[in-house]
């Protein structure tokens, strides 16, 4: 089963926000938040936690990677909910103290809201993107205790970044990988999700693919329920695979013009979907991250 929407999907699982900027709430003696999605859905974040927890506030909010689009509303959540610590790798919580990529973060942050024509304009936080302290340093294999015998395991899976951590819920069955998992787009176009190492990010889905999954949360747009979880990442696998074939041909037909390569591969994935989608500086910035990951990886 593919899920497209918000809410409760099973298991004590809630997607929240919207499915460009989900985050994840798990219901547990001790309730955590996966990721923070972007600022400037801070409220909406905040009046749907509330709506699933009640008299109870998250405990914990634990960050796959330091991405505009996951770590977003961090900063206004801590303050909605003060009590919440902030966990993250040890990569990440150096990242967020650099002056140049705080600028980054709050410039992709910016314009986001054109990308949500489905989202009430009226709802959405008129906030810039704020830094914000990591509270607990997690570093691979690491357990959080959530109570009631539940458990949360960091793992680390890099390759879409380096500071990337997954997390699994082995007694729920529950993985939440982002775009470690790999993603899909809207058209089916199989692209990788590789912005450093290629290699590196093919191990990290190698490593995924032998957890037994029966909810997985890749980044953006869909859960997948069932057999559709089992399958999703060794597809991804797959579909990276395809993704390096197609930027090896593009490299030599185009003389190594990765200019010219990018060109191409926008035309294909990224100029026919409709809205909403990533923010064009940023899917650029990320597509030539990705190729050249592919053509160090060929070379």
């Amino acid at each position: 089963m593919i899920i497209n929407r918000t809410g409760e999907v099973g298991k004590g699982l809630y997607v929240l926000g919207s499915s460009y900027g989900p985050i994840y709430l798990v219901k547990a003696e001790k309730p955590v938040i996966f990721d923070a999605g972007v600022v400037k859905l801070g409220r909406i974040y905040q009046d749907e936690i509330k709506a699933a927890l009640g008299n109870a506030s998250p405990e914990m909010l634990l960050l796959t990677h330091m991405h505009f689009d996951h770590c977003g509303s961090v900063s206004y959540l801590k303050s909605v909910f003060p009590g919440m610590r902030v966990g993250a790798s040890s990569k990440a919580s150096e990242i967020i103290k650099r002056p140049n990529a705080v600028n980054l973060i709050r410039s992709l942050s910016e314009n986001v809201a054109n990308t949500l024509p489905s989202i009430d304009k009226a709802r959405l936080l008129d906030a810039a993107f704020e830094p914000f302290a990591v509270d607990i340093v997690l570093g691979d294999n690491d357990v959080i205790e959530l109570g009631e015998g539940l458990t949360v395991r960091a793992l680390a899976t890099p390759g879409h970044t380096w500071d990337f951590l997954s997390y699994y819920i082995p007694e729920r069955k529950i993985l939440i990988a982002s775009e470690a998992a790999g993603s899909l787009g809207k058209l089916g176009f199989g692209a990788s999700s590789c912005l450093t190492d290629f290699g590196v990010y093919l191990g990290s889905l190698n490593r995924l693919a032998a957890l037994e999954v029966e909810i997985l949360c890749p980044g953006h747009r869909y859960v997948y329920l069932g057999e559709d979880a089992k399958t999703f990442i060794s597809r991804s696998i797959e579909r990276s695979l395809d993704f390096k074939t197609i930027v090896q041909k593009f490299w030599q037909d185009e003389n190594e013009d990765i200019g010219r390569v990018m060109a191409r591969i926008r035309e294909i994935e990224y100029d026919p979907l409709p809205l909403p989608k990533q923010p064009v500086p940023a899917y650029l910035a990320n597509l030539e991250a990705k190729v050249k990951s592919i053509v160090a990886y060929i070379k």
